[in-house]
């Protein structure tokens, strides 16, 4: 037994105790956040009596305050009046009170209240959160660390929504779900503002737009940018184009056509489980490539799973197998990107401007989700083979990705030989 606990020790990554502490804060907010992810829809509509199209017009709105919200997260997490950690305090603060103002709505303008102030936590969360994971780690870490904050968003997610299912079916009680949603933000709040100790921020007060402004003009950062949205397009496809694809367009027979909703579950639950077992093994073997090289794997990854997802809706009986095998291609695609593209960013920026550098990272997840769910929805509602051609369609897309990166990669090695005395980059292999 002994020996066995000590391998399994052995295995986990070797980071801060903080690292650890911030990714177990992570999970208990993101169990509050899957208590409502699919249930606050169901809610508004069948028991407070919204309109779907209200209650749509008001979800939506989260990704506007989020947007201004990245800004801000990016900027006070870099300014030295503030930092990191009191840029997290507030995004718990936000997020907290948006699930109490959830709990009570009644009416459109409150809910279009809570969900703006949801958006705003949100945004406010991310730059700080990794660029706080990044002071925390070597370079040589930051792949496995930004990989166990992922897993502990995904578990927590997970477990979220599963518990929340077993309220619901016991007590009904909807809103209780927002209030221990709210109650996970607190105790997140709670677990940053005591266990999480980082050193006070250093330099000089700056204009608002200045670090915005260098890392704009960082071409390096600007060859990434496109790529980057390119990639969060493709994970969004997973979870809003793919489920109705499965339901209306897999011809299994010439008289049965999509997968059932528990079919379509299990498939989905297949992915997750699967991603959540990847993700640290997957990060740990990355080290061993530079960040572009891992997201070129990556990238002919995402198109390798997009066409067997298209196969899957054209060879009948055996779709549920093309289906099966493109989530699980799907699923290392994702856990080859989520830590590679965060360590990538970080890798770029000097660590007074890590808090910009990763809003403008986390303001290409919003544009790509953004450009994503409209692009699946207007292809699938087209007639004949479109709808499948989609797929290969995404798979094509890849070539353009992979350019951008083979460029990207040359640009960053020539940074790498001028500037040999930068260290926050990951080692290079020696045949490079």
């Amino acid at each position: 037994m002994k020996s066995f606990r000590t391998q399994i020790l052995n295995w986990l990554p070797r980071l801060s105790y903080q690292v650890w502490l911030l990714a177990f804060g992570r999970l208990l907010s993101q169990v509050g956040s899957g208590f409502t992810l699919f249930y606050a829809p169901i809610f508004f509509v069948n028991q407070v009596g919204l309109s779907a199209t209200a209650v749509g017009i008001a979800l939506g709105s989260s990704s506007i305050s989020g947007v201004v919200g990245r800004f801000l997260g990016g900027s006070l997490a870099d300014s030295p009046r503030w930092g990191r950690k009191p840029a997290i305090l507030l995004s718990a603060a936000f997020s907290a009170i948006a699930s109490f103002v959830l709990a009570t709505t009644q009416n459109f303008s409150v809910l279009l209240l809570g969900n703006l102030l949801m958006g705003l936590g949100v945004g406010l969360y991310w730059p700080a959160t990794e660029a706080l994971v990044a002071d925390m780690t070597t370079p040589a870490q930051r792949n496995e660390a930004f990989a166990l904050n992922r897993l502990a968003d995904s578990l927590g997610l997970g477990l979220g929504v599963v518990l929340a299912g077993l309220l619901i079916q016991l007590t009904g009680a909807f809103r209780a779900l927002f209030v221990i949603d709210g109650l996970s933000f607190l105790v997140f709040f709670v677990i940053v503002s005591w266990a999480i100790a980082v050193p006070p921020p250093t330099g000089h007060p700056q204009p608002l737009l200045a670090g915005w402004r260098k890392a704009l003009a960082d071409r390096t950062l600007l060859v990434f940018i496109p790529v980057n949205v390119l990639f969060t397009m493709y994970i969004v496809q997973i979870y809003s184009t793919m489920p109705l694809y499965f339901t209306n367009f897999v011809a299994i027979s010439e008289t049965v056509k999509g997968f059932s909703a528990s079919t379509i579950s299990a498939l989905f639950t297949w992915h997750l489980v699967l991603t959540v077992l990847l993700q640290l093994p997957a990060a740990r073997w990355l080290n061993r490539l530079r960040r572009p090289q891992a997201l070129i794997l990556s990238v002919l990854l995402w198109g390798t799973g997009f066409a067997l997802i298209g196969m899957a809706g054209v060879m009948g009986s055996t779709a549920i197998v093309w289906a099966v095998i493109g989530l699980a291609v799907l699923s290392i695609a994702t856990v080859t990107y989520l830590p590679s593209a965060s360590a990538l960013v970080v890798d770029l920026a000097p660590p007074s401007q890590r808090g910009v550098y990763l809003s403008i990272n986390s303001q290409c997840w919003a544009l790509g989700y953004f450009i994503g769910p409209p692009l699946g929805g207007l292809t699938l509602d087209q007639p004949g083979a479109l709808p499948h051609l989609f797929w290969l369609g995404l798979t094509g897309s890849i070539g353009i990705a992979i350019v951008i990166l083979r460029q990207l990669d040359r640009i960053m090695l020539i940074r790498k030989q001028a500037n040999p005395e930068i260290n926050n980059t990951v080692d290079l292999p020696p045949d490079s």
